[in-house]
């Protein structure tokens, strides 16, 4: 079986640039990114750490045997201890999430940006966070006949566990799975759920593309 690697969330050119010079470029350019956000109610140091089912195979800023150690500050900035501010915590990894496509939608991909708009508002992205992941993820997409998209559960959380210290008020984790199609299929329609934001706000976002 073909392992498949994936990586979790979407940045831009100026941080892909980083990552490359900093050793963390995929095979054949595939570079598919996931990042954390952090949202406290006050200045305040933050501990993550990422049990993941399969090996990670890059970070930034990098992760340590203790995970990540950051001043978060209410903006969502954040201190690394290397006195140097990130926007996120990003990771990528290999293997791990086995991902469910037993209901989903099945989008035209000329349809995929504003699905993708309309969609991750409902799931509790704000608009800096849901066009960060666009951005990212569109080219991937819209060029395809159609793609089959699921947005990932248990299936996600359960192979990339997150323990936050403090621990939030809230978290959000939106995990995209999809595969390009040359035609449509049926598919049960996914039921999203919805997030309220309050106290300490944890946000995650990230996706993998599966062949079909």
């Amino acid at each position: 079986m073909k392992r498949i690697v994936y990586r979790l969330l979407g940045i831009g050119l100026s941080m892909a640039l980083l990552l490359i010079s900093a050793g963390c470029s995929s095979e054949n350019h595939t570079v598919k990114k996931p990042v954390i956000y952090l949202y406290p109610t006050q200045t305040e140091q933050v501990n993550v750490k990422l049990d993941f089912a399969g090996s990670l195979t890059c970070t930034y800023p990098q992760y340590s045997a203790n995970g990540w150690n950051v001043t978060a500050h209410p903006d969502g900035t954040l201190t690394g201890s290397d006195g140097k501010q990130y926007s996120y915590l990003y990771w990528e990894g290999a293997g791990g999430v086995q991902p469910d496509f037993s209901s989903g939608f099945v989008i035209k991909g000329s349809d995929t940006a504003a699905f993708l708009q309309e969609k991750l508002a409902a799931l509790g992205l704000t608009p800096r966070e849901y066009n960060e992941f666009i951005v990212y993820w569109l080219p991937k997409m819209q060029d395809n006949t159609y793609n089959l998209i699921s947005f990932q559960g248990s299936s996600y959380t359960n192979a990339a566990k997150l323990t936050v210290t403090p621990k939030p008020d809230s978290i959000l984790r939106v995990y995209m799975a999809y595969k390009p199609l040359k035609a449509a299929v049926s598919v049960p329609e996914q039921t999203l759920p919805s997030f309220e934001r309050k106290g300490f706000t944890v946000v995650e976002w990230g996706g993998m593309e599966v062949p079909d």
